[in-house]
């Protein structure tokens, strides 16, 4: 696992220890940016389920100000912070150790949108309509914002939530991407 592109580029980056997450393949993930980006002026990005942090961390390297990484798991929170601070983006980055629909709310609390919500979470719990549905919601989608939700290529996902509408849905083998963004 690297950093595919942007300040970091070429960066290796440490997994979780164990089997308990799934990395997002640098294939995978470098499709991914170059479907919503390539490169970001700035902007929050959310990385709910980060894992190893990847998918924040590539979002920083390609211009984002600002990350919130959360995983519940501590091995994943030890790894995510090692790997910012390879990539020194520790004072760019909170790190939170919590269940994701906790940590949605205590961010609804604090009044904060996203210009990119990355959603990857373990295929077997089925719960991303129901954190895209939050998000919309609660409003935590800047107006320009756009979703990233990685899931097994068999489910499929509701083609809208009100104001928000799916843009774009590729699949990768087993693994299929599908973006949202305001209609």
């Amino acid at each position: 696992m690297r950093v595919v592109s942007g300040t970091c580029k070429g960066r290796p980056l440490k997994a979780v220890p164990g089997n308990q997450t799934r990395p997002t393949t640098d294939k995978v993930k470098e499709s991914i940016f170059n479907i919503i980006g390539p490169y970001f002026d700035g902007g929050l990005v959310l990385d709910l389920f980060a894992g190893s942090g990847g998918l924040g961390i590539e979002a920083l390297s390609r211009g984002m100000d600002q990350g919130i990484f959360v995983d519940r798991d501590h091995k994943a929170i030890s790894t995510i912070r090692s790997n910012l601070e390879a990539c020194g983006f520790q004072e760019q980055a909170e790190v939170y150790k919590n269940e994701s629909e906790r940590a949605l709310k205590a961010i609804i609390k604090r009044e904060l949108t996203f210009d990119l919500i990355l959603l990857d979470p373990p295929y077997k719990k089925h719960i991303i309509e129901n954190l895209v549905a939050m998000v919309q919601e609660h409003n935590l989608l800047s107006e320009k914002g756009i979703i990233v939700c990685e899931h097994a290529s068999d489910v499929i996902l509701d083609k809208e939530f009100e104001n928000l509408i799916l843009w774009r849905q590729e699949k990768y083998g087993m693994i299929a991407v599908t973006i949202y963004k305001h209609s």
